[in-house]
């Protein structure tokens, strides 16, 4: 007899899923600083709007991937308790949604939980504040 609280086979698969994307993360997030790094680099230097534009994009695209893997990270640190998926029953389903309200509120979530925060509002800010082309004077 296993001991310890059985979790069906579809929320076992998305934990390790996350558990083995969260080991990814400090690599995906090196790759976005150096990603950031290029770009920065090319605004100071004299670059091809293309070129420009191609690290814009790389840049985001590598922010993208460590926001995942952090919220990955966040959602491996809440366990297993906190994963709801749509086969589940309504009783189960809201027994997965109040774990992970109680889950946010451990200390050991608390950081993945900033971290979170801090790429996706990285992420918005260059969404919102880069600019590929001069600005038109009227």
């Amino acid at each position: 007899m296993p001991l310890g609280r059985r979790v069906s086979k579809d929320v076992a698969e998305s934990y390790e899923a996350d558990r083995r994307l969260a080991d990814d993360y400090p690599r995906l997030l090196a790759a976005a600083t150096e990603a950031e790094r290029a770009l920065r680099d090319a605004q100071g230097a004299d670059t091809p709007e293309a070129a420009l534009r191609a690290l814009t994009v790389a840049f985001d695209e590598a922010l993208t991937g460590a926001l995942t893997a952090a919220e990955a990270a966040e959602r491996a640190a809440m366990g297993p308790k906190a994963y709801s998926t749509d086969t589940q029953d309504a009783k189960t389903r809201r027994a997965a949604e109040i774990a992970y309200r109680k889950a946010k509120a451990r200390p050991s979530v608390h950081p993945w939980t900033e971290e979170v925060d801090r790429l996706r509002t990285a992420r918005e800010a260059h969404r919102l504040a880069f600019r590929t082309r001069p600005a038109t004077v009227l």
